[in-house]
């Protein structure tokens, strides 16, 4: 009989050696540039729609997870990133229309990449293609996680060990320890742990970096059911996020992550971006002309 569980659904050993996109010839430095790039929109987007804080999460964690059951290739990024702020919206129930999703994030790619800032009108071409994305991006999601949408964040554990360790006062340590757990959003580390353990890696690093000494007779950790080992793989990958250097511009589907392979990506976005600036240009000018008559 399967057991249902509202703990988060965590990879196994063999999803963690070798994700979908891997498998299909994806380098392991690209994918985690494109999960960076994915929750950063997803972020990015959240706060321009006034979200609160646990939606933004809960799409980073439904958008890591899905990557873990589909990849790259065959599904685009920026489509995963609208189905999983829309359901994350709908999930936490604080939805958002389709139309303001679309248009924030639109603005914020176009931003990104230096194109002209134009909302789209929501009749022509390119909005419906977005709207297409975004729907068929959350049925995939919920398709490849059989529903399974419940999202646990270890926010409120992190108050109370807080609290427990006696740091709530400290200047930095819980400043510190919330950043870490916002950054790590954007790495595997919510489907690889439990959010107890994730909670223990932000405070260790956050304590480590402050010069704090807490309680090792028993090992503070041991109290919050985490392992020492656990919890030192999510403060290296705390540290590794904030090492790395991410590309300028990143792939948004399948036709841009050919382009990129190819090397071609970069001038393909500023050609597109100079003849957006004409075209822009040139409706002024008409514009201008038609007035005046």
């Amino acid at each position: 009989m399967t057991r249902l569980s509202l703990r988060n659904p965590l990879l196994t050993p063999e999803q963690i050696a070798q994700s979908p996109s891997q498998r299909q010839g994806m380098s392991q430095a690209l994918e985690l540039d494109m999960r960076v790039y994915g929750c950063h929109l997803i972020e990015a987007a959240g706060i321009v729609l006034r979200v609160p804080q646990v939606v933004m999460a809960s799409a980073q964690v439904l958008f890591q997870r899905f990557y873990y059951l589909a990849s790259f290739q065959d599904y685009s990024l920026r489509g995963t990133v609208l189905g999983a702020l829309f359901l994350a919206c709908k999930v936490e129930e604080n939805p958002k229309s389709i139309r303001s999703i679309i248009n924030v994030l639109d603005i914020i790619i176009k931003r990104d990449r230096g194109y002209p800032e134009i909302v789209t009108d929501g009749y022509d071409a390119e909005y419906y293609d977005l709207k297409n994305e975004m729907v068929i991006a959350e049925m995939q999601i919920l398709r490849r996680l059989g529903f399974n949408v419940q999202v646990e964040l270890p926010y409120g554990l992190l108050v109370n060990y807080l609290r427990c360790l006696e740091v709530t006062e400290h200047p930095q340590i819980p400043q510190l320890s919330w950043n870490y757990l916002n950054d790590l959003l954007r790495t595997p580390v919510y489907v690889c742990f439990q959010p107890e353990t994730i909670a223990c890696g932000v405070i260790y690093l956050a304590a480590l970096k402050c010069g704090v000494s807490l309680p090792t007779s028993p090992p503070w950790w041991i109290v919050f059911d985490a392992n020492e080992e656990d919890i030192r793989q999510v403060a290296r990958a705390a540290v590794a996020l904030h090492e790395r250097s991410r590309l300028r511009v990143m792939p948004l589907d399948s036709d841009e992550l050919e382009m990129h392979l190819r090397g071609e990506l970069e001038d393909h976005v500023k050609a597109t971006r100079h003849t957006r600036y004409e075209t822009v240009n040139a409706s002024s000018k008409t514009a201008s002309v038609a007035s005046t008559v």
